[in-house]
């Protein structure tokens, strides 16, 4: 939504853009798993097929909802270990930026825990704050 700043020193004629964090934080876990899990299936990969889940990352105890609730689609209860590369306790919030930022690091082996080669199959997602979701499925070459 947009309203006036919080800032008391600013201008009381400008609007700003609001965020609901919860109501986000819903529509994420509502959505994103469910067109993850389309994006999968519609590409004809089984989800034990993907090597990684890139999501971005705006808050962590999101993504791991989020990851959660993806793997309890597919009755999946046990989360594989190393799954979700992580970045955000270092690099903090890169907006749009985050899903090729997390890519490159594994394309450069800068993450020594998750190793990608040729073949494997990577789930990516991103929400935004436009509360628009996407998702994508890429093989790495």
């Amino acid at each position: 939504t947009m309203g006036k700043s919080y800032n008391p020193n600013l201008p009381n004629n400008r609007l700003y853009l609001k965020m609901k964090g919860r109501k986000l934080y819903e529509y994420a876990l509502t959505y994103v798993p469910q067109l993850v899990k389309d994006t999968i299936e519609k590409a004809g990969v089984l989800m034990q097929d993907i090597k990684k889940v890139l999501i971005h990352q705006a808050n962590g105890k999101m993504d791991d909802a989020i990851l959660s609730r993806l793997l309890k689609l597919y009755n999946i209860k046990e989360i594989p270990e190393n799954i979700m590369p992580m970045t955000i306790s270092y690099l903090g919030n890169n907006s749009v930026a985050t899903l090729p930022i997390l890519y490159d690091k594994l394309f450069r082996q800068e993450m020594p825990e998750h190793k990608i080669n040729s073949g494997d199959y990577l789930a990516f997602a991103s929400v935004g704050a436009g509360m628009n979701i996407n998702s994508l499925l890429y093989k790495v070459q």
